[in-house]
This record gives C-alpha cells, sequence and structure tokens, in this order.
C-alpha cells in the first residue's frame, strides 16, 4: 500500500535566517559566487565554486534561463496642490499609459489625486486595486515612456537590502542575457553567469534557450495562510517561444537534461508541461503555486539562490528536492558561511 503524501503547512517552512546571511551587495565577480550541489538521490552535498557549474552538464542538455529585464520601477512624485511626497512603485502595465503601482504613503493618495514626476511626466490616480494599490494613467507631452522611466527611475532592490540603491545596482541587478523589459525583481539564480561562462557552456555542446517570465513584487509577498491549498499566487506573464518549445522536445526525445535557470524559469516550464506529450509555444499569465507534494513533469535540474523562510520560493525548491534534504542544505549553507537571497551564493539540485 502506497503511504499517504504529507500534507505540509506555512509552518513546515520556517527557519532561522540572521540578518548576517542576507547578502547587502553581490560578490565581486559574478561566477565566483559559493555553489552548493544537491544530488537529490544520495542527498550527498558538495561545495564549488558557480564557474563549476559547467562540471554538472552534458552536451545536448537544455539549459533554459529566463530573459527578463529589470526596469527601475521606483519613482518619486509629489501630489499636485500639497507638494506632499509620494514613492510610487510601478507594478505592471495593463494598457498603454494605464499602471497598476503601489504608492506609500498609501493613505495619502486618493481617487482623484494627480502626482507630478517631472514637469513633463504626471499621473492620475483613477482607482484603487484589491491588494492596496491604485490603477494610474500616466500624461506626458513627447518622448518614449520607457526611455522616461529609465532616466528618473532606481533600481527596485528587494525589501531585505538594507540600503539605497547606487549605480552598481543597475548593471548587477541584472542578469548578462536580460532582454525582455517587464520585470520589477530579478531572476536571481541568474545572475551568477557572465558571459565567459556561457560560452564555455556553449562550447561543451550545451545548449542554451530562454523564456520570458516577468517577475512582480508577489515573489517578496508573505505566504499568509498556515493552509497551503489557500494561498493565491499573484500572477505574472509569461512567454515560451517556438525556438525554446522545439528545443524541449528535442532534450526530451534525446533523454538529455533540461536544466532550469531559478525558479521563475521553473514556474513557466511547469506552466506549460503535460506529462509525456510535446509542448508548444505558449503565452500568457500564470498564477502556479508549486509546493510540496508535487510531481514535476518538465524539469529535470534546477540551479536556484538560497530563499526566505516560509517563501513560495523555498517551497518550490522543497517540492523538488524534498524538504527534509532542503532543510539539510540550508543547515549547511548557514555552517559554510553561505550568503543568502537576491545577492547571495547559488545551489544547484541535481
Amino acid at each position: 500500500m502506497i503511504g499517504k503524501k504529507k500534507k505540509y503547512k506555512l509552518g513546515d517552512f520556517n527557519y532561522s535566517l540572521p540578518k548576517k546571511f542576507i547578502a547587502q551587495h553581490p560578490e565581486t565577480r559574478r561566477d565566483y559566487a559559493k555553489l552548493m550541489v544537491v544530488h537529490k538521490d544520495s542527498g550527498e552535498i558538495e561545495h564549488r565554486k558557480f564557474y563549476n557549474i559547467v562540471d554538472y552538464m552534458r552536451k545536448n542538455d537544455l539549459l533554459v534561463v529566463n530573459n527578463t529585464k529589470v526596469f527601475p520601477a521606483r519613482l518619486f512624485a509629489t501630489k499636485d496642490r500639497t507638494d506632499a511626497k509620494v514613492e510610487v512603485f510601478l507594478l505592471r502595465e495593463l494598457s498603454e499609459n494605464l499602471w497598476e503601482v503601489m504608492v506609500r504613503p498609501a493613505r495619502k493618495v486618493r481617487i482623484g489625486n494627480k502626482l507630478v514626476f517631472t514637469k513633463d511626466l504626471m499621473c492620475d490616480v483613477i482607482d484603487n486595486t484589491v491588494s492596496g494599490g491604485r490603477v494610474v494613467r500616466f500624461e506626458y507631452e513627447k518622448g518614449d515612456f520607457h526611455e522616461i522611466i529609465d532616466k528618473i527611475g532606481t533600481s527596485p532592490l528587494p525589501p531585505y537590502i538594507d540600503r539605497e540603491a547606487d549605480k552598481n545596482d543597475k548593471k548587477r541587478y541584472q542578469t548578462v542575457y536580460a532582454s525582455s523589459k517587464g520585470a520589477v525583481a530579478a531572476p536571481t539564480a541568474g545572475l551568477h553567469f557572465t558571459d565567459g561562462l556561457i560560452t564555455k557552456l556553449k562550447s561543451k555542446g550545451v545548449k542554451i534557450e530562454t523564456v520570458t517570465l516577468h517577475i512582480g513584487l508577489g515573489t517578496f509577498r508573505p505566504v499568509q495562510v498556515e493552509d497551503l491549498n489557500r494561498h493565491q499566487m499573484d500572477s505574472e506573464y509569461f512567454e515560451v517561444s517556438t525556438d525554446t518549445s522545439m528545443a524541449i522536445n528535442q532534450a526530451r526525445k534525446r533523454h538529455r537534461k533540461i536544466i532550469a535557470v531559478g525558479t521563475s524559469t521553473v514556474r513557466a516550464l511547469e506552466t506549460i508541461a503535460i506529462s509525456g506529450f510535446q509542448v508548444t509555444p505558449k503565452r500568457g499569465w500564470t498564477d502556479k503555486f508549486i509546493y510540496p507534494p508535487y510531481e514535476y513533469k518538465m524539469v529535470d535540474r534546477v540551479i536556484t539562490n538560497f530563499h526566505s523562510p516560509q517563501s513560495t520560493l523555498l517551497m518550490m525548491v522543497s517540492a523538488f528536492a524534498g524538504r527534509k534534504l532542503i532543510k539539510k542544505a540550508y543547515l549547511e549553507a548557514k555552517k559554510n558561511g553561505y550568503r543568502f537571497l537576491s545577492y547571495g551564493d547559488a545551489m544547484i539540485i541535481i
């Protein structure tokens, strides 16, 4: 008789994470971050450097990365007539010039207010959202909206990085292969790759393809229900192209490994997965929540960072490797001085 699978609760994913383990700055060189290698079958753990990742891939394995590009989504405005200062965080574009945003302090921003960013850019607050945000309509006389934002916006660092963003963050809080603008948070496992490392992988015969999943602020939103079945993920836009679909089908046909870089890539791939069938190109919105017990259909290996307690990202990797093994790996990481979260070190689960 098959044993009943454990039903996990929020408390099962809690652990102690003192501030000293949370990386406040990136490693000097991207690929010099520590790399923990976690073997699912044996439970063995190795300690390497990220540039050693080449050793864990073979010819015709498929490495899938998320090519989303972080845009400087944090803006500062003044309220028309009162000159009160307001922080505006762009979440997603609903239609041309119409955006869902978060504002701070929220109590001061009401429907009908006009917010002024520069003499050429302002917006009208036209609605509230169920999550406590606002819907705004931007007005500007000339130029391209995204070019204006690039000039006046700042990098939206995660809330656990306890400092202001600097010039270095604009480059380092971005993967070297970022090309599709739309994320407010970086796909952080990909931050460790360099152009040189990608060239080495290609020289070895590893296939590299992209998906797009625009990461939203929901990635930092805490789970607030003990029963995980009741947690609702924020929807995020994704695209899996024809080229990537064909590469996935080819890898499966050749019995090669599909290696996902980051939880956002996992989410996109598992959204389109149909066990035993070929995948086809797809785009749309996904609110897929992956937590134990979950049977992965698409991904064979995962490259990821070390995640926050009780986060949906920790739940996702626990579903892949098993909660006990991930708990063991995180204890080992703290014992060996690994750095956690967005600017921290990496893990490959094989």
